[in-house]
């Protein structure tokens, strides 16, 4: 309780918590998408600024599969990080931290084990950005991110 009282005491007195430059990096991806692997569509994609601009929430369905996600980034300043949580109507939980560096949005997930033992660690790359297009990748690695494998690859396209 104590540390919610502390939080919420500095938060009432920073005006602008989320004014920082960095807060900003995730806006290319606000907007409607619709999203492409190869020449077939793989769902849509709706993402909003939201809590007075501090958070970024994605909302991800595949129409065809009935497969709904949602995820939640928020750029820390204490990290310097950016933190986001994904869920899903499948019962999936993904916590992914990262940063923007080079034109790239990277977020990568703690060590975790496979189903079949083995500890991996997966990641998202936003890349080729552009104000209606950017490509976005997710990789998994088993050598601690030495080598990594595509496994999953998007191309969003701005809806008009």
């Amino acid at each position: 309780m104590l540390l919610f009282i502390a939080f919420a005491a500095h938060a009432q007195n920073n005006s602008k918590p989320c004014s920082a430059a960095e807060a900003s990096q995730f806006d290319f991806w606000v907007g409607d998408w619709t999203m492409y692997s190869g020449d077939s569509i793989t769902g849509n994609n709706s993402i909003y600024k939201i809590m007075d601009g501090c958070s970024v929430q994605e909302n991800f369905s595949n129409p065809k599969t009935g497969y709904l996600g949602k995820s939640w980034s928020v750029y820390n300043p204490q990290t310097k990080l950016w933190q986001q949580t994904w869920v899903d109507n499948q019962g999936g939980y993904i916590p992914l931290t990262g940063s923007f560096e080079n034109g790239k949005m990277i977020l990568v997930t703690a060590p975790f084990k496979n189903p079949r033992g083995i500890e991996m660690i997966s990641r998202m790359i936003f890349y080729n950005i552009t104000k209606d297009s950017f490509d976005w990748t997710w990789e998994g690695s088993s050598d601690g991110g030495t080598n990594w494998k595509p496994a999953w690859q998007i191309h969003y396209v701005r809806k008009k």
